[in-house]
């Protein structure tokens, strides 16, 4: 495909994400490099072709095209509020952060875009500005009507998904239930047979308590809830071992078994795959009708407009995209 051939095929949304951190950067260093899927970046304009020349990178607005010396992207414009300091987070920008996601995610929808790569965002500061905003997780289901968004990191052959997505740890317990816990495994096991062409998909399922609850005596949700239900999903026909201890779950010998770990709650999986490869991975959210996926990190504040920031993860992130994408 040339760069040409852009114009008739549906591109792959990419979004700013905060504009006082990393993210605008990020994408002009993408653009640095060759691409051959069609690309759509949806911001700001100025704030973009500023961040380019602040950490020595060529950028350039030709018409409606972003032009970087190996790849190009249409752009989407969406003005900000206010001028933006690299970073400086203004609430007053929050209402673009939100407008971005908005209309990426409708183009989604529509079929405007075949997937979309976020950005990273702080969710601070956006519910500083009165946003109910939990994380791009939920925002994506709510606003595509997913009734179980699934929160999936990767990083090569390790896949890591989530029952419990951004609670307080004292919320996690009363937040794991049966029902839920089966809506969970349910979607993963659909979306690795029909985005990842996995057939049978093995997975690895945690206890929430450590050592898997030790027969009761470290907890009982082991035995109340989750072995019941994969029992039931085994006489449905899936695969799913466990409840596993979560401190040797994700060992050699044992991972190599499995297709995809499912742990009950934030911090007891994504440490793994963060330590194992941290600014490689790949967030995918699974449950939603359309491909998303995004960077591994924050926004990093600290380091915005350094020239210290690496795309390495927002490039990962676009190619699982473009996979994902093609069947």
């Amino acid at each position: 495909m040339t760069m040409d051939d852009q114009t008739t095929q549906r591109p792959i949304a990419i979004t700013t994400g905060e504009p006082a951190g990393i993210g605008p950067e990020l994408i002009a260093r993408l653009l640095q490099m060759p691409r051959t899927a069609p690309l759509i970046v949806v911001g700001d304009a100025k704030l973009l072709l500023e961040r380019a020349s602040m950490v020595g990178l060529q950028l350039f607005l030709t018409g409606e095209w972003l032009v970087g010396p190996g790849a190009k992207a249409r752009l989407n414009h969406i003005s900000l509020k206010v001028p933006s300091i690299p970073g400086q987070l203004d609430p007053r920008n929050v209402d673009y952060v939100m407008e971005v996601l908005r209309q990426t995610t409708d183009g989604c929808l529509s079929g405007e875009f075949s997937a979309m790569v976020t950005g990273p965002v702080q969710k601070s500061i956006i519910r500083e500005a009165g946003y109910n905003f939990i994380g791009h997780t939920e925002f994506l289901a709510e606003r595509s009507g997913a009734k179980t968004p699934v929160m999936m990191l990767v990083k090569d052959g390790l896949r890591v998904a989530l029952v419990t997505i951004h609670l307080p740890l004292a919320e996690v317990p009363s937040a794991l239930t049966a029902e839920l816990l089966e809506r969970v495994l349910r979607v993963i096991d659909h979306d690795l047979k029909t985005q990842f062409n996995v057939d049978c998909p093995v997975m690895g399922v945690c206890g929430l308590n450590p050592h898997a609850g030790e027969s009761g005596h470290l907890g009982s949700e082991e035995a109340e809830i989750i072995a019941p239900v994969l029992v039931k999903l085994k006489k449905d026909g899936f695969f799913v071992k466990g409840p596993l201890p979560a401190d040797t779950a994700f060992t050699k010998p044992a991972v190599l078994d499995l297709d995809v770990v499912v742990a009950m709650y934030h911090d007891q999986g994504l440490p793994v795959v963060k330590h194992d490869g941290f600014g490689q991975a790949v967030n995918v959210t699974l449950g939603l009708p359309f491909v998303r996926t995004s960077v591994d990190h924050g926004t990093a504040l600290d380091i915005a407009s350094s020239g210290r920031a690496s795309a390495d993860s927002l490039i990962t992130a676009l190619n699982l995209a473009e996979t994902l994408v093609r069947g």
